[in-house]
């Protein structure tokens, strides 16, 4: 009787720990996840970064710029792609639709002189000697904006604070390439948005993802180390609301307002966070 009493103890105690466990979750698009039951304060917002500004070039440096490693990674196959930052929850892209949304809209790739030349030659060839062979004419193929015209990024990122062990993080989910409005003379087109816990994958194993120190060539870091470490410079564009609205959308009396306001909710998300230590 008390072996049976024993075993039905241990059964209730393993269900209420699994219960217990089923309550919250871990975040799988992080790439240091906090369990739900440790958050206590938690905000998710979008950040839009201009790589030409001064302290973003350390990630855009010549032919180690962010946007090369991310679409050479895309097109070796290493990088799942989303449409959007809703990312597993919401519509993949193929590696051809983006490459699509990174072509140069109504251009081809002109031919090479080269090209012109073996063209002309085969052409010559083929006219005065109906059977010969020569190399097949090369066709011009569509024209992409380089990795330096894309110079927008979008990052979508969770600032939380982990009760458990009384700090706050930025916890990066997703980082969109946007084609930015002056090279389609429209708006800014996103081109394709991608899992930040992938990326990271990406950065450590490519030597030329590197973060460039202008001041210590000793001291150049690992792009996945300069977003941890926060070397950019950025402005929010959204901050969670039920509308899901963007700040310019809410404070457009006019345009230095809906500037101002990205600062004014950074230094409210900063001040909240600094109110947490003196309690």
């Amino acid at each position: 009787m008390k072996k049976f009493s024993l075993s039905l103890l241990v059964t209730a105690a393993i269900s209420v720990g699994m219960s217990q466990e089923s309550e919250g979750y871990v975040n799988p698009n992080s790439v240091r996840g906090v369990h739900s039951s440790d958050i206590m304060y938690k905000k998710s917002v979008l950040r839009q970064l201009d790589l030409r500004e001064k302290q973003n070039k350390s990630l855009f440096s010549r032919n180690k710029e962010i946007t090369r490693i991310i679409i050479d990674a895309v097109k070796e196959g290493k990088l799942k792609i989303y449409a959007t930052d809703s990312l597993d929850k919401g519509r993949s892209l193929t590696k051809e639709e983006f490459l699509e949304n990174i072509k140069i809209p109504n251009q081809e790739a002109e031919m090479t002189e080269e090209e012109k030349q073996f063209q002309q030659a085969n052409a010559a060839n083929a006219a005065s000697d109906p059977f010969a062979t020569g190399t097949p004419e090369v066709a011009a193929g569509p024209a992409f904006f380089e990795p330096k015209d894309l110079f927008l990024l979008q990052i979508t990122e969770d600032f939380l604070f982990d009760k458990q062990r009384s700090r706050a993080y930025w916890d990066i989910q997703a980082i969109q390439i946007i084609v930015p409005s002056e090279l389609n003379q429209k708006v800014d087109l996103p081109a394709g948005t991608f899992k930040y816990k992938d990326l990271v994958e990406v950065f450590k194993k490519d030597p030329r993802a590197l973060w460039f120190n202008p001041e210590n060539d000793q001291e150049h870091r690992n792009m996945a180390d300069a977003f941890d470490l926060r070397l950019f410079s950025s402005y929010l564009v959204k901050v969670s609301n039920p509308d899901d609205a963007y700040l310019a959308d809410i404070y457009n009396t006019n345009e230095k307002e809906g500037l101002l306001a990205s600062y004014w909710k950074a230094n409210e998300m900063m001040e909240y966070e600094h109110n947490l230590w003196e309690f």
